[in-house]
């Protein structure tokens, strides 16, 4: 039992010796090499891979996907929280509803779906958000 114990710990030991030393180097180019030190470690650093950070989640996400196409759909509560959303931005609500879902606890997921139907606006009728929250249990 303790031979297996050592061995583990210096695994650990190895890996995080592996980790500084190349956090070292790296320090040591951007000393050497200023901020064109990233041009070592970015492949394509003159691309837009910056701007395009992260759509890579919105786009595969089947969840998101289902969430836009019930909230463009003919279904009430869809039209209720198209009325209630008047100018703003339906795609930034399905993000924001996409996040909201993974919430675990069910009054905080309440809350959250409260909040993004409020938007600026102090109020919201708390039965569209319970409405919307059964919807999106029925459909994902």
């Amino acid at each position: 039992m303790p031979n297996k114990r050592e061995t583990h710990c210096n695994n650990q030991v190895d890996t995080f010796a592996e980790a500084l030393a190349t956090a070292r180097q790296m320090q040591q180019n951007w000393l050497t090499y200023g901020v064109d030190f990233v041009n070592i470690y970015v492949e394509d650093v003159e691309g837009d891979w910056l701007e395009t950070w992260g759509h890579d989640e919105i786009l595969g996400n089947f969840q998101l996907d289902t969430i836009k196409e019930f909230l463009v759909s003919n279904d009430s509560v869809a039209v209720k929280v198209r009325e209630n959303l008047g100018e703003r931005s339906l795609f930034d609500f399905a993000v924001n509803l996409d996040e909201s879902w993974r919430i675990s606890e069910v009054d905080d997921r309440l809350s959250a779906v409260i909040n993004l139907l409020a938007g600026e606006e102090n109020s919201i009728d708390t039965d569209l958000a319970n409405s919307l929250l059964v919807k999106l249990a029925e459909i994902l």
